[in-house]
């Protein structure tokens, strides 16, 4: 298949994917995704024109068809956002290995957006991004599939024993088992020398996030947990698609 219909048949999909993650993120944890959407506000089962990605929205003005109740922004910004892995790496990637980057990157949205809401991260979703990650290195980098293994046993015990050492100290919860699966995910991706990096930029990127909930809410917000899947999901992106700060 041409590089230019591969992107071309990813850019008419996001709509669509977005769409799906959106249902994703709401129903995690509660309901299966197959069951039929209906209106948050008046229960009404919507029809498929209520569901044509972000045209339905406009068409509505942001409104519930049936009982005119604001529908929020949420669902027209997850269809948006997956437009975002698309285009980002399409700067760099091209052929099958942008499919595989969308779909991962689409995986990581979905992660992150789902421990923003609830501080969960579900093992429907951690564990095939860890076999995922195994597979993308077998097809594109066989000779490296130890290092893509070596980085998700790692990442699982780094973080589950960090997260064990904070409760024995602490008395409370500081790093969940999801976020251990998170990693180990992400290790499957960029293999034990990305890991690292990783971690590094989902530090300083959870840094600049309490920081700024700090100044927006408040002090008192420190004080709070804060989910650590989106600065992971968004550091162990960059990782995926440049590499380790100090390459192999």
């Amino acid at each position: 298949m041409p590089d230019e219909l591969i992107l071309l048949s990813l850019v008419i999909a996001f709509p669509f994917i977005g769409s799906f993650l959106g249902v994703v993120i709401m129903r995690s944890g509660r309901e299966t995704i197959l069951g039929r959407s209906r209106c948050d506000t008046c229960g009404h089962t919507l029809g498929w024109h209520d569901l044509i990605p972000l045209l339905s929205w406009v068409a509505n003005w942001g409104r519930c068809r049936y009982c005119h109740a604001r529908t929020g922004f949420f669902y027209p910004a997850v269809e948006l956002s997956a437009a975002v892995p698309v285009i980002w790496a399409a700067t760099i990637q091209q052929g099958w290995l942008l499919i595989v980057s969308a779909v991962f990157g689409w995986v990581l949205i979905a992660l992150a957006w789902i421990d923003a809401r609830t501080q969960r991260l579900p093992d429907a979703l951690t564990l095939p991004l860890a076999v995922g990650g195994l597979a993308a290195s077998a097809i594109y980098e066989p000779a490296a599939v130890l290092d893509h293994v070596i980085g998700a046993g790692a990442g699982f015990a780094a973080f589950w024993g960090l997260g064990l050492v904070y409760r024995r100290l602490r008395g409370r919860e500081g790093l969940g088992l999801g976020d251990a699966k998170l990693v180990a995910g992400l290790g499957a991706w960029v293999s034990w020398e990305g890991l690292p990096t990783v971690i590094f930029i989902a530090a300083l990127a959870g840094i600049v996030l309490a920081a700024a909930r700090a100044l927006l809410f408040g002090k008192e917000t420190l004080q709070g947990r804060l989910a650590f899947g989106p600065p992971l999901a968004l550091a162990g992106w960059i990782v995926w698609l440049y590499g380790p700060l100090v390459p192999s």
